[in-house]
């Protein structure tokens, strides 16, 4: 069975389809199988990030080694069972199709709740949840006080994945191993960025989650986009000097791995 990771969050730009596209490269280029879902159906970021991918390495006659990328199938309504939600059924065929092969299927999730999301996160062995630096992101996490000391209790978000840890249970599946990356951080040190991690530290005993780094905020995955290309795969197109802030780029997405301790995955890069 194919190890699924889901990467959530019901905010947008806390950078999710570049930690997914980037966590989905690496294993690739590790050896394993790796297949990819977008749940955003209208904007798919992560679908059209893999397409430019495969555009860019067709046009340069490149190969590189590259995450498999789907649609959910559409299906024939009359193939549902009587109050069978129709998103269910497509992803369950997605998955169905996938987990055959792959050694690992990473979900990206929409920056919003939905049917799609809430059942991705129930089906998750590994849960990413990218958040910047600001108590605007942490208030999807938590309530937290005017100065920003005390927690006065959990939020939507974690009470979503409270309930689909409820459905794993339930199941008799094991528990969603649930890690938070503080992403795209600045590099200042700031009074805000101190009590951040006090908080996330301090939440994350409470609720039950691990906290591992993310990237910092670069220029690079901007300009990476386009070409569908990842830190790791610079010098293969022939970018033979890395900058200073590219090869701390590729530290991070190192470190990253390393924090997800995936099963069977060791680290190579």
């Amino acid at each position: 069975m194919a190890h699924i990771i889901v990467v959530g969050n019901e905010k947008g730009g806390a950078g999710k389809s570049t930690v997914s596209m980037h966590v989905a490269t690496a294993l690739a280029r590790m050896g394993h199988k790796i297949a990819t879902l977008d749940l955003d159906l209208r904007q798919k970021t992560l679908g059209r990030y893999v397409e430019n991918r495969h555009r860019y390495l067709a046009k340069e006659g490149v190969e590189l080694p590259s995450p498999d990328y789907i649609d959910l199938p559409e299906i024939d309504k009359s193939q549902l069972q009587a109050g069978e939600n129709p998103y269910d059924h497509r992803l369950s065929a997605a998955v169905s199709q996938l987990e055959a092969e792959a050694d690992f299927i990473l979900i990206d999730c929409p920056g919003s709740h939905t049917r799609l999301s809430q059942v991705a996160h129930s089906l998750a062995d590994t849960l990413i949840t990218p958040l910047n630096d600001s108590f605007i992101d942490f208030d999807l996490l938590a309530h937290i006080d005017n100065d920003g000391e005390r927690i006065l209790g959990p939020s939507v978000y974690s009470e979503m994945v409270w309930n689909a840890r409820q459905l794993r249970a339930q199941a008799g599946l094991k528990p969603i191993d649930w890690i938070v990356l503080r992403n795209r951080m600045g590099a200042q040190q700031m009074v805000n960025k101190a009590k951040m991690e006090k908080a996330i530290e301090k939440l994350s005993k409470r609720i039950g989650f691990r906290v591992a780094p993310g990237f910092n905020e670069r220029v690079i995955f901007r300009e990476l986009f386009p070409r569908g290309l990842t830190l790791l795969d610079l010098k293969d197109i022939g970018v033979t000097q890395l900058n200073i802030s590219n090869v701390a780029a590729r530290q991070e997405l190192r470190e990253m791995i390393k924090a997800l301790n995936l099963p069977g995955v060791s680290v190579k890069f």
